[in-house]
């Protein structure tokens, strides 16, 4: 196997995620779970015997303690790490730190559920999915890919919706296909690549 080697993770539960609100670019911590869950990925990839060259995460709190954790796990605390806001989290605008509930109240459910689940149409004040991909892709394909294609084994460790714009890329998804593509928290996908950038293998990590 080539040691094109590209580890994505999203970051362990975090506070808001538990109190079932919108988090966007706001910075709430990991909870306890998260922080096991955090742990818990560090120990899987060190089972699989990895070790990295380089990391990224965004410019958030949990990304950067999970990765933190990570990187603990694994006796890597001195990584070298870019933090970019290109793998922020979507900006859900208005709705963030609202309740998921409370914005169904507010604006109905079939209007939260678009914002949530369609691929172009953003909250007031936030970011549609392909708003996010249009800054997250680029980062990647200009910053994270070539440290992969050089040999450089890139841990990612960011968010939900950023690293899908990177998996709709990886996995050749289409904008109906990544909507469907849940990402738990906390658990490593490793992929390794050709020397064209494509898939050559994917393992999911899931316990």
């Amino acid at each position: 196997m080539s040691d094109r080697l590209l580890v994505l993770v999203r970051h362990g539960q975090s506070e808001w995620n538990l109190k079932n609100l919108f988090t966007g670019w706001k910075d709430p911590d990991l909870t306890e779970l998260g922080v096991k869950e955090a742990n818990d990925a560090g120990r899987k990839l060190k089972q699989k015997g990895l070790q990295f060259d380089v990391a990224f995460t965004s410019v958030l709190t949990r990304a950067q303690h999970t990765l933190d954790l990570i990187l603990d796990q694994l006796g890597q605390t001195g990584l070298p790490t870019e933090r970019n806001l290109a793998l922020n989290e979507r900006d859900y605008g208005d709705l963030s730190g609202l309740n998921k509930d409370d914005a169904r109240k507010k604006w109905g459910e079939d209007q939260v559920l678009i914002w949530r689940r369609s691929y172009d149409v953003s909250p007031p004040g936030g970011e549609s999915l392909k708003d996010t991909l249009a800054r997250a892709l680029p980062y990647y394909v200009q910053e994270i890919l070539p440290c992969v294609l050089r040999g450089q084994r890139t841990l990612v460790a960011a968010h939900g919706n950023s690293l899908r714009a990177l998996i709709m890329v990886l996995e050749k998804l289409s904008p109906e296909g990544i909507l469907k593509r849940e990402l738990a928290t906390g658990v490593p996908i490793i992929y390794h690549l050709n020397a064209d950038s494509t898939v050559a293998s994917k393992l999911d990590l899931a316990a």
